[in-house]
């Protein structure tokens, strides 16, 4: 396998950084992947599905949103909205690259981004969510009153995620609410699988359950996972569950 380093433009104009991995042999298909909220393509929970992809023979795109990892724009000034565009705007470079259809998968937050961005594209085949919120404002409870507060007053402030801070805008907070991701799924029309992690503290099974009840999902569990997948077996497993399902997919 070999990975190509790509750019292309996201949806509020700033540069995005991609890694775009290629299978040894040639492609089965394709795949975008979408990384967790204030992650990155680099993360390990990423890298490990995009090379578990690449070595089942998808052409792999992975990359930063605006303001994270090698890309461009402020954090601050980002929303689910614009999200969503940055992920139009990937599948984009990859139809121009001659893949597509492609599988859209995305991880927590990156997963409701990828339902929302589904509805535009009509290029995208099949959508996987792992570890997903049945709902955009789910992700609130990653914050404190006190920070909360201070978003809304100040217009931005910075929170702890992941023992890393970040700074996080009001129109962040208030585009939450202005999502449906329960019922972008229910009008999908396109297989989806949501993947929860069996031991998963940030989103619980109530959310993944909920997502995979409104999209008439498969669902399918790794047990004993934490959120971002942190032990090698269970990230291992991950990437074979969806392989798996992607094969029984195009075999449809």
């Amino acid at each position: 396998m070999s990975v190509e380093s790509i750019e292309f433009t996201g949806g509020a104009g700033a540069r995005l950084a991609g890694a775009l991995h290629h299978p040894s042999v040639a492609p089965v298909g394709a795949a975008l992947l979408v990384h967790c909220f204030t992650c990155s393509k680099d993360l390990f929970t990423t890298t490990r599905m995009a090379r578990g992809l690449a070595a089942g023979g998808y052409l792999t795109l992975a990359f930063d949103f605006t303001g994270l990892g090698s890309s461009g724009g402020e954090l601050a000034d980002t929303t689910v909205t614009t999200n969503v565009s940055d992920v139009t705007r990937a599948a984009v470079a990859l139809i121009e690259r001659g893949a597509g259809p492609c599988a859209l998968i995305g991880h927590s937050l990156g997963g409701a981004a990828a339902v929302l961005a589904a509805s535009r594209l009509h290029t995208v085949a099949a959508v996987a969510a792992v570890a997903s919120p049945a709902s955009a404002a789910h992700v609130e409870h990653l914050f404190d009153a006190d920070a909360l507060r201070r978003i809304r007053e100040d217009g931005r402030g910075e929170v702890t995620i992941g023992a890393r801070p970040v700074t996080v805008g009001r129109d962040f907070l208030d585009d939450l609410h202005r999502h449906d991701v329960a019922a972008a799924a229910a009008d999908l029309g396109r297989p989806l699988l949501v993947v929860q992690a069996g031991a998963d503290t940030v989103v619980g099974s109530d959310q993944t359950e909920a997502l995979a009840a409104a999209g008439s999902a498969d669902l399918r569990t790794v047990a004993g996972a934490d959120h971002l997948f942190t032990d090698r077996r269970h990230s291992d497993e991950l990437v074979r569950t969806i392989l798996d399902w992607l094969a029984a997919v195009r075999a449809l």
